[in-house]
């Protein structure tokens, strides 16, 4: 069993953090104020080969594996958990086009969504189905020249921002059955938003409702075949719990690392803090629990990768156990820098802040101890 990365392996994550320290770390600070990223850094992070990163070589994309788009994201989060989340739910999105669409649409759609001259949004969540995504209303129903839904989606991150949504709809009757996967361009004709929400976390990303009302798209617009969407959806799930998992790793190791340097630097009854030892042991636990969830991420990655019939358990078990670790992390360094961890100029409380978020999507860490007991009682 070889822990170490390859050394292609090992490019990618030095590529990734460069780009995000150089790139993504010196304004994040004011793209969270603005509560907006500048449209023009995603065509930068395309030429990256970043914007498909497991679409295939054949479409366009980068062909990467999952463990290869953890380390990616790890090193982005490492910039900024909120911006490194956005790039993962487009991400998503481009792989169940490429997994699931038309030729015809692959090559009407995928060029611009691979440079990210076409950023995407997920639309899976409503205002009464979260956990119970099945559960989903807004209606596609056929016409001659398409379909017209209606409907709202909550919680969208890139909701007014993004240049398409991918959108979960209901074409069929209640069920998973039911339910088919729509492409709608922003500009389209009975397309709205809400207002952008003010949230705790992830402000840098603009979120809102994304709202329709008798919106007409051809059929054309359809991905895949109708009352396949939910499995189409759920399929990108597992991927999508992983990178959120890389997220909040990355987003701990910055706190850890800016911790230690702190610790160093701050004097207290004639030393510097790091001297003292039950601050010693915080720091060691710290280190362990991060290593851990790191091996624990590859591994699920691994599984995935390899079609491992348990992967999605892992998947479930990494996302639930790296995204409480990883904000245990970001909460005990606020406590070691005491009250400068408060203040926004050393970055901790950004980093609490973005990390909660983390353990409620992708399936909230609720619905994680759902996904492993059930297969636990089916293996017995």
């Amino acid at each position: 069993m070889d822990f170490a990365l390859t050394d292609e392996q090992s490019a990618i994550f030095d590529m990734a953090y460069a780009f995000g320290q150089d790139n993504i770390a010196p304004h994040a600070r004011d793209w969270e104020a603005q509560g907006t990223i500048p449209k023009d850094l995603w065509p930068q992070v395309g030429e990256l080969g970043f914007g498909g990163l497991y679409v295939s070589e054949e479409s366009g994309g980068a062909g990467l594996g999952r463990l290869d788009a953890t380390l990616v994201f790890e090193a982005l989060s490492m910039a900024c958990p909120s911006v490194a989340a956005f790039l993962s739910i487009h991400n998503m999105c481009a792989r169940m086009i490429d997994s699931f669409a038309s030729d015809a649409f692959k090559a009407r759609v995928l060029p611009d969504v691979l440079t990210m001259n076409t950023v995407l949004s997920y639309c899976l969540t409503e205002p009464g189905s979260g956990s119970d995504a099945v559960a989903l209303k807004t209606r596609a129903d056929r016409t001659n020249e398409g379909y017209t839904l209606n409907g709202t989606k909550a919680f969208i991150s890139g909701g007014g921002y993004s240049d398409a949504y991918v959108c979960m709809v209901r074409t069929g009757d209640a069920g998973a059955g039911g339910v088919s996967t729509v492409y709608v361009e922003d500009g389209t004709k009975g397309l709205s938003f809400g207002a952008l929400e003010d949230k705790m976390g992830w402000r840098s990303q603009p979120t809102a409702q994304v709202q329709f009302d008798d919106c007409k798209i051809s059929a054309d617009n359809l991905i895949g075949e109708e009352g396949k969407g939910f499995k189409y959806a759920m399929m990108g799930l597992d991927g999508g719990r992983l990178n959120i998992a890389a997220c909040s790793l990355g987003a701990a190791q910055t706190a850890l690392n800016a911790t230690l340097t702190y610790m160093g630097e701050r004097k207290a009854f004639g030393q510097s803090i790091d001297q003292f030892q039950g601050l010693q042991w915080r720091l060691a636990d710290m280190e362990i629990e991060l290593q851990a969830a790191r091996v624990f991420l590859r591994q699920a990655a691994w599984k995935l990768d390899q079609g491992a019939p348990d992967a999605t358990k892992f998947c479930a078990m990494a996302k639930k156990f790296v995204t409480e670790t990883g904000s245990k992390v970001v909460d005990q360094c606020l406590q070691l820098h005491g009250g400068y961890g408060y203040l926004a100029d050393y970055g901790i409380e950004k980093l609490v802040r973005d990390l909660r978020v983390h353990q409620i999507l992708e399936g909230t860490n609720e619905i994680m101890r759902v996904i492993v007991a059930r297969d636990m009682l089916k293996n017995r």
